[in-house]
């Protein structure tokens, strides 16, 4: 150290240097600036980056449209604040306290505060500091895996690592259209936080979305080409061998604490600087540390996530200002939307207190599972683990240590909306329940602000008490507490919408535009996300059918199936479901869907909408298989799509007995008919001959029945999850009413109907029901009618089949291959066995999915 005396007291501001401009560096600065009243403090900040700070958790969103500027943080005004961007600490000198910094500048101070945060631990593998490989941590990173997947030669990148850091990298990896492997050394996914039931289900699901999950098993080795030294494939300890040129690191982080190490100051066992319960440092009482470097006495660890971050430096910011503020300990509960899916995990979620028991609800069919941890006595909520539904996560998390409202088991149990029961939401809580943990904003607060001082949004909600700003889980919360207080929430389609659905229907179809990008310019704001980009392109198929659906941009708006045209499988593979209208099909058709299995070695199955389903097409085998079906005159059945999937049909009267009337001719009639039509959710439909009702078509979106007069005509019905029966719209209708009645029925679902309602929900949602309903479409109550029918007709004038609008645009084309270098090479990934005769998907490693909930409910 130098021995320079320390700095004297001067008269004006302390000085208090920062080192670090990441997320807690950067709220340790926004609490001092802003709580500082009398300008006791001078604050610098050194920063490593040339940029300033900015939002590192949503670092995925740069994938989906985001950019830098949406991700940065609010700019730290202020006479008394100075950044010095890309000019960190170099060296620290205790004695003299001053930093020096890269650039050679020496900066004396009263406090200093590490905020250096962690780096990425890369595992001392061979190969793996070889140009292709590289980590997920900065914004500088998100650069250098676009050009190493706009380079690739493969079509495949490797993660190493099944955290959340590294599931975040997979679904980079995927919309940079590279086909992501995971490789965990756990034996399953996100094992930090997640049991084994959990991580399982996890990793179905994201194996469902195109993802390779290799779990309980190392990484062996990164295998480098001789001539260039670059990464060419990655070795496993079970002798999996994947071919890439792009591995990403994302196998945890170790804390920055090179500069408290050099200046001889204590860190913990495992790293990061030893901070007492006030996070300042137990060997020096001047320097202090917050986020990712800290390793405070009461953990005896170092802690990665943002909500700890913030709460050290809100602790430090009192204690710097005078006050007497601890660090009131990490709460590490985290909800996430991994590729697409919902985790959650809060509290005790691996049931380590002695004595604590275990409540699980899996459900494999509708893919959730749900566990919560209570104590001995089954009275107190410890913890739990949400999998593909976390919206209960709200209302549990807060009663973690508190007393249970109910029977555990009810609190996972789903309710009447399919939701979950969750002890009666959130007016059941108490005011001192913690809903923000980001920022640790309790019921109570959130009270306060609408009731005292006017909140009556989430935005104006968020700017008062900061609640939702962090990591954004308690949103829901934040929305069910507006409610709860008596304040109408809008009901939105998300973020980049003030609209709901059925308003957007409502623009698109005034003001004739065609493009999401249009859409969002001049009615919305930002770039779209999941929710609202598959529904704007909904929309703007339903209004025009004559444009294909992977034309120009509106490629990129479709969800996964719709991207390509057929159900993804579990194994990697689809299915192809040609549209058989009524179920009725002629022997020459017959005997072309079965050459066809045959020739492509695809598993036949007859579906429960009476057609066949050929299940096991590689994805560039799609254009051949539709090219041979086209050809025999079949098209698209729209099993991937939210639009008509079948109208089932008995025999009727052209041989039952029973049969009043020809349901086979009717139900060809309407599925052509409503062939193509794109809706909020999938539709299918039923026409009976009789009462017998051999169609079941009272389980359908719409089903006829026939009776002697005529034809009932029921509505609002669906299997699923919840069932429900449909219910009579008309009876004894001529056959010209009935086509009218569902013309309309089905343009006024598609106008009114929110994102991803079935028509059951709808139905009941609609103020009045089904009178309402029969007045709108039955006697023209809104005047609205000739707009319906000229919807209908306009899209029954402009159908095309999807497939062949693939088939005959090279464009398109360039889609279906699973290599880009190397179209015509099939994925070894993909293995088949042989069972009953027929190819089923070979044996299913650990994290392999045995069931794709999607798909299990499509035909």
């Amino acid at each position: 150290m130098h021995s320079t005396p320390p700095p004297a007291a001067s008269a004006g501001p302390r000085r208090l240097v920062v080192v670090g401009h990441g997320m807690a560096g950067h709220r340790l600065v926004e609490a001092v600036n802003s709580r500082d009243q009398d300008g006791s403090w001078h604050i610098t900040v050194l920063a490593e980056e040339s940029r300033p700070a900015y939002d590192r958790v949503a670092l995925s969103a740069c994938f989906d449209g985001a950019d830098e500027e949406s991700l940065r943080l609010p700019a730290l005004d202020g006479e008394r604040v100075e950044v010095r961007l890309g000019d960190p600490a170099a060296a620290l000198d205790r004695e003299a306290r001053t930093v020096t910094t890269a650039s050679g500048a020496r900066l004396p101070y009263d406090a200093l505060v590490l905020a250096t945060g962690s780096r990425p631990f890369v595992p001392p593998l061979p190969g793996s500091a070889a140009p292709g490989c590289l980590v997920y941590r900065t914004l500088d990173d998100i650069e250098a895996l676009r050009a190493a997947a706009a380079a690739t030669t493969c079509g495949r990148g490797v993660v190493v690592g099944g955290g959340l850091l590294g599931l975040e990298a997979a679904n980079a990896l995927r919309l940079l259209g590279l086909t992501p492997h995971v490789v965990e050394l756990a034996p399953h996914l996100m094992a930090v936080q997640l049991d084994e039931g959990g991580g399982a289900l996890l990793g179905r699901m994201v194996e469902d979305l195109g993802v390779r999950v290799h779990t309980g098993v190392a990484t062996e080795r990164v295998v480098t080409d001789p001539a260039t030294g670059r990464a060419v494939a990655v070795e496993l300890a079970d002798g999996t061998r994947v071919e890439t040129d792009v591995v990403v690191f994302a196998a945890g982080v170790r804390p920055r604490d090179e500069l408290a190490r050099e200046a001889g100051l204590r860190v913990g066992e495992r790293g990061g600087v030893a901070v007492d319960d006030a996070c300042r440092s137990v060997t020096d009482p001047h320097v202090w540390a917050v986020g990712e470097v800290a390793c405070v006495a009461s953990e005896g660890r170092t802690l990665g996530l943002v909500a700890p971050g913030y709460a050290m430096a809100e602790t430090v910011a009192d204690r710097l200002l005078g006050g007497a503020a601890h660090f009131p300990g990490a709460d590490t509960s985290t909800q996430l939307k991994l590729l697409g899916v919902d985790v959650a995990s809060f509290g005790d979620a691996l049931a380590t207190t002695p004595g604590a028991l275990e409540v699980v609800l899996n459900d494999p069919v509708a893919a959730t599972y749900g566990k919560l941890v209570v104590s001995d006595d089954a009275k107190t909520l410890l913890g739990g683990i949400l999998v593909g539904d976390a919206s209960a996560y709200p209302l549990l998390r807060p009663l973690v240590g508190g007393a249970l409202p109910s029977d555990p088991a009810a609190l996972l149990a789903p309710d009447s909306a399919g939701g979950t029961a969750a002890g009666g939401g959130v007016a059941g809580l108490p005011d001192s329940a913690q809903i923000c943990s980001c920022h640790a904003v309790t019921k109570g607060a959130l009270s306060e602000a609408i009731t005292g001082q006017g909140c009556a949004d989430v935005p104006a909600l968020k700017s008062c008490t900061r609640a939702g700003t962090g990591c954004g889980s308690c949103v829901p919360a934040l929305k069910q507490i507006l409610e709860a207080a008596g304040v109408e929430q809008s009901r939105a389609l998300c973020e980049h919408f003030t609209h709901t659905r059925a308003e957007l229907f409502e623009i698109v179809a005034a003001t004739g535009i065609t493009t999401f990008s249009q859409l969002v310019a001049e009615h919305g704001r930002g770039r779209g996300c999941d929710v609202c980009k598959p529904a704007v392109a909904a929309i703007l198929a339903s209004r025009d059918s004559g444009t294909h659906i992977l034309d120009g941009e509106r490629g990129g708006l479709q969800d996964t199936n719709d991207r390509h045209l057929a159900n993804m499988q579990r194994n990697g593979t689809y299915s192809v479901v040609p549209r058989v209208p009524g179920g009725e099909i002629t022997p020459d058709r017959l005997i072309v869907l079965g050459e066809v299995a045959r020739d492509f070695g695809l598993y036949t199955k007859i579906t429960g909408g009476q057609r066949i389903d050929l299940l096991g097409a590689r994805l560039e085998q799609l254009p051949d298989i539709w090219r041979r079906l086209t050809d025999a005159g079949f098209e698209s059945g729209h099993a991937y799509g939210k639009a008509l999937r079948t109208v089932k049909s008995c025999v009727g009267s052209t041989w039952c007995r029973y049969g009043v009337q020809d349901s086979v001719g009717l139900a060809v009639e309407l599925e052509l008919r409503y062939r193509g039509l794109r809706a909020p959710h999938k539709l299918k439909a039923g026409v009976s001959g009789c009462a017998r009702e051999c169609a079941e078509a009272r389980s359908k979106d719409f089903g006829i029945i026939a009776t002697e007069q005529g034809w009932n005509l029921y509505v609002g019905g669906n299997g699923g999850f919840t069932p429900r029966h449909a219910e009579l719209l008309a009876a004894d209708l001529d056959h010209a009413t009935l086509v009218r009645t569902i013309d309309r029925f089905l343009a006024f679902y598609i106008r009114t109907a929110d994102r991803l309602q079935r028509t059951a929900a709808w139905l009941e949602s609609l103020e009045g029901g089904l009178d309402h309903l029969r007045a709108v479409i039955m006697d023209d109550s809104l005047g609205i009618c000739a707009e319906l029918d000229a919807a209908m007709a306009r899209h029954v004038a402009d159908y095309q089949d999807e497939w062949r609008g693939v088939l005959e645009d090279p464009a398109k084309l360039a889609r279906f291959t699973s290599f880009v270098n190397a179209p015509e090479t099939p994925d070894p990934a993909i293995s088949f066995t042989v069972e009953r005769e027929q190819p089923v998907p070979g044996p299913v490693p650990l994290g392999m999915p045995k069931l794709s909930a999607e798909g299990a409910n499509t035909h």
